[in-house]
């Protein structure tokens, strides 16, 4: 009997993980009977009860299983930790706030079944507020065309993947994991396909979504899938000099030929300082930001530390001990 790992990262989701296990056990029994599963929750250190909630759904049902992180590790690592700790043939991963629709999943393990080993959610549409869907939209559509890999409009995280894929996963060992990114680099040699959904609101509670967090995720992808920042500040610094160049040029042949009624002041030159001056600053930051990046991926932390495990037996915690030991002479060598 083949299996199906469902993997829901949380944090602070106290009135949504009763419901969404409810709801993802419904459909898995209902339109799915034939199939084995397991549903696995990684929490992110969350502080409103959510982990005496999930510690009672794995007390009733040993399908569901839970990992607690020792700290919150951000909305990359926890879930990207969490797919590689799966044991299904194939592994969906989706939000616990009902964003991404738990409907999907027969339409996802058909499409799995067809020899798509790879299946993309993407957002057609959206019932959030209109100003951030917009907003995300032009960032899809920058990133992509900046990005040397084709990257996917629309695309959460939000889909299936096949146990192979999940394999290369493991073998990645990357500390920084940004799942949209590596399915866009590597999913066409696995017969990636798209399925169309509209993303309705979240259920309950609130987003944990922040101006943050949202730039934390387009720097990520930016200084990891593009080369165009570098070679702008590059382009800009040069032309920039140029053009400063060719008006002191001008200034100074000017003063030459009319020292009699000249009188430009230091305007000019202020705001040649004040330009330049915003422009340096500007790409300092941007050359910090891949600094940052190369240096958390020089540091190479754990991608999660965990608190504890629940209803995992011996042979999960074995088959996770060897992939740790398997990443560790990896790095060795």
């Amino acid at each position: 009997m083949k299996k199906i790992s469902i993997v829901i990262p949380c944090f602070n989701e106290v009135e949504n993980v009763e419901l969404m296990s409810f709801a993802v056990i419904n459909v898995l029994e209902e339109a799915l009977p034939q199939y084995d599963y397991e549903i696995l929750f990684i929490d992110n250190c969350s502080t409103d009860g959510t982990r005496a909630e999930l510690e009672k759904l794995c007390a009733k049902n040993k399908k569901i299983k839970a990992i607690f992180n020792v700290t919150n590790f951000g909305q990359f690592n926890s879930p990207f930790y969490a797919m590689c700790q799966s044991t299904g043939d194939c592994t969906i991963c989706m939000c616990c706030d009902f964003q991404d629709p738990v409907e999907l999943i027969p339409r996802f393990v058909q499409e799995w079944e067809n020899g798509h080993k790879i299946v993309s959610g993407i957002k057609t549409s959206s019932k959030e507020n209109p100003m951030v869907y917009f907003l995300r939209s032009v960032y899809y559509k920058l990133i992509k065309s900046m990005s040397t890999t084709e990257m996917i409009e629309q695309f959460t995280g939000f889909g299936l993947y096949d146990k192979t894929f999940i394999e290369l996963l493991r073998q990645l060992d990357d500390p920084v994991p940004f799942i949209r990114g590596i399915v866009a680099e590597y999913g066409h040699g696995f017969n990636r396909i798209e399925v169309e959904y509209e993303q309705p609101k979240r259920r309950a509670g609130k987003t944990h979504n922040n101006f943050y967090s949202l730039y934390d995720a387009a720097m990520l992808s930016f200084t990891s899938y593009t080369k165009v920042g570098l070679r702008l500040a590059t382009f800009l610094g040069f032309g920039a000099g140029a053009v400063s160049m060719c008006i002191a040029l001008f200034y100074l042949i000017y003063k030459l030929t009319h020292w009699y009624t000249f009188q430009a002041g230091n305007a000019p030159m202020v705001i040649g300082i004040f330009l330049l001056g915003s422009i340096q600053l500007f790409f300092i930051g941007l050359v910090g930001e891949y600094i940052l990046n190369i240096n958390t991926r020089v540091i190479h932390r754990p991608l999660v530390v965990e608190e504890k495990r629940l209803n995992f037996d011996e042979a999960d915690l074995d088959n996770g001990a060897e992939k740790k030991e398997k990443r560790q002479n990896t790095d060795r060598e």
